[in-house]
């Protein structure tokens, strides 16, 4: 397994579908900052749990001109089946094809399981990597730490 993206290094660039089918480009969000939000699976537990949280507070990243980008390995069908049923207001990414790529360049690919490990890296609106954190597959990440690392932002 490669180790996650350091900070301070300029987010790789990526293009890929939303759960609309609609391509969403890194690049094109230049401007503002991105927390980039990697899970394992759609409609399992712990994912359905921290995509549910950042939907019940997604006005607070609003309020910092923040886009929520959230990327797995399921198909774009999956995804735009899942944010229905659950009112995702953000983008929720397909990592379909090639398997895993971009997960694979942010260095959180779980290579054994096919799937991307629960890594979240916030991007300033220049592009760097300005916080990161990588959590074991069974722990939650918490919304509130995202949003102190938006706060601290310039």
């Amino acid at each position: 397994m490669s180790e996650p993206v350091p900070t301070g290094v300029i987010a790789p660039d990526f293009t890929l579908q939303d759960q609309h089918g609609q391509d969403v480009s890194l690049a094109a969000l230049r401007g503002r900052p991105v927390l980039l939000v990697f899970y394992p699976l759609a409609f399992s537990g712990v994912c359905s749990g921290e995509l549910a949280q950042l939907r019940d507070r997604y006005t607070e990243f609003v309020e910092y001109d923040t886009v929520v980008l959230a990327v797995s390995v399921d198909s774009t069908f999956a995804l735009r089946t899942w944010s229905d049923r659950e009112g995702f207001p953000f983008a929720l990414l397909s990592d379909f094809w090639p398997h895993g790529g971009v997960a694979d360049t942010y260095g959180v690919l779980d290579t054994d399981r096919g799937v991307a490990r629960r890594g979240t890296f916030l991007i300033d609106a220049e592009g760097s990597v300005r916080w990161k954190i990588v959590t074991p597959a069974s722990e939650p990440r918490d919304v509130d730490a995202y949003l102190t690392q938006i706060r601290a932002l310039p």
